[in-house]
């Protein structure tokens, strides 16, 4: 019993010293940093993997699962593919601009892929494809490569930066949900607050984003959006503290 006790004190937790909550997405800028720095590189494998992760906005496991013939037909990468979820066992369908289905063709005619083949295969032949593990240290060096703190970002920023995006420019709930793919609108929901803050500042880290300048506008913003049956996914002001706390980056912002 003493030994046990001894060796469950030890313990460390999984998170301590690390930052968690919601991931933010890339800003255009840092977008083509990190792309050109790739370009300037050669390196073929990462420049395809990063456009194909921007324009897909597949999650980590569905992105490495990805094979030569779901992005390829009759030797040319298509403009439309449609991929199976494995989270939701549900189809999405992304598109690929033109930049990336020449990315891809090159790094595909490089390597000498088949349509069978994964389209990242792994570099250990215990894998057949890259792993999940293997593409978080990954976007963790494109992120550090730009000199901003790879500990904010993770493999979700992939998944938003494009959504974030198209809603900064269209305000469509709906269509964000069906191009990252949600079963519910309330994982949009979640996401969203993310996202009007990264259309109304403008600025990405949630660590340094200042309190706005009115919280009613910011209120006001996301309840005209958010319909009224998921209004209660968006915390109300506390009576007692006098402050507006919101499901997603964990940030308060103090009553003026």
């Amino acid at each position: 019993m003493e030994t046990l006790k001894s060796s469950g004190a030890r313990r460390v937790p999984w998170n301590k010293g690390r930052l968690t909550g919601q991931k933010p997405p890339l800003k255009l800028r840092e977008i083509w940093a990190i792309r050109t720095r790739l370009q300037m590189s050669s390196n073929a494998r990462e420049l395809a993997m990063f456009n194909l992760a921007i324009d897909s906005k597949l999650r980590a496991c569905d992105l490495t699962r990805l094979q030569v013939q779901d992005v390829c037909m009759g030797g040319h990468v298509v403009s439309r593919a449609i991929f199976m979820q494995q989270k939701t066992q549900r189809p999405v369908q992304f598109e690929i601009t033109k930049q990336t289905r020449q990315t891809v063709a090159a790094w595909i005619s490089a390597r000498g892929l088949k349509p069978g083949d994964y389209l990242f295969p792994s570099r250990l032949h215990a894998s057949a494809h890259v792993s999940t593990r293997q593409y978080v240290r990954i976007v963790h060096r494109w992120v550090a490569s730009i000199g901003l703190d790879d500990a904010a970002y993770g493999t979700h920023t992939m998944r938003r930066t494009k959504a974030a995006l198209i809603y900064r420019r269209t305000k469509n709930l709906r269509a964000v949900q069906l191009l990252l793919g949600h079963t519910k609108l309330e994982s949009t929901v979640r996401d969203r607050s993310l996202f009007v803050v990264f259309v109304v500042t403008g600025r990405t880290p949630p660590s340094e984003l200042p309190p706005p300048r009115s919280e009613r506008v910011l209120m006001a913003t996301l309840q005209s959006q958010v319909p009224a049956r998921y209004a209660n996914v968006i915390r109300r002001r506390s009576a007692t503290s006098g402050r507006s706390t919101y499901r997603g980056p964990r940030w308060k912002c103090s009553q003026k």
